[in-house]
């Protein structure tokens, strides 16, 4: 019935702060567009952003900055992953470790964002 996931949303305090760091960090798109909340892309998603003071019906009950934990995949080498975040003033949480992901045996880093949201960047492994 389901077969993915086309987007999420993240409330935030800073909408500039949080779009710059996704852009900076992991190469996400910025896209605006009038009477919508601010998105970035990445693959086939996107995440929406919701800043505190200007939120877009409907939402969560009680959104929150920094109540976010979620994992993203890439192809690219964890290695590379972890240097682009180091090169960015990024500190490593954890990792990488080994995770069961939704397709099976992955490795994970982990890291936050301004708000101090968990963001999992993981590689599946062969």
């Amino acid at each position: 019935m389901i077969v993915g996931i086309d987007h999420f949303v993240l409330t935030v305090a800073s909408l500039e702060a949080t779009c710059a760091f996704y852009q900076r960090v992991l190469g996400f798109e910025r896209i605006d567009t009038p009477g919508r909340p601010t998105a970035l892309a990445f693959g086939g998603q996107k995440i929406n952003v919701h800043e505190i003071s200007r939120t877009f019906e409907p939402k969560a009950k009680a959104p929150t900055p920094g109540s976010g934990d979620f994992c993203l995949i890439t192809e690219r080498p964890l290695d590379e992953i972890r240097a682009r975040l180091e090169a960015n003033g990024v500190v490593l949480e954890l990792g990488p470790v080994e995770r069961i992901g939704a397709r099976g045996p992955m490795m994970s880093v982990y890291f936050r964002d301004p708000d101090g949201n968990l963001v999992e960047v993981s590689q599946y492994l062969r």
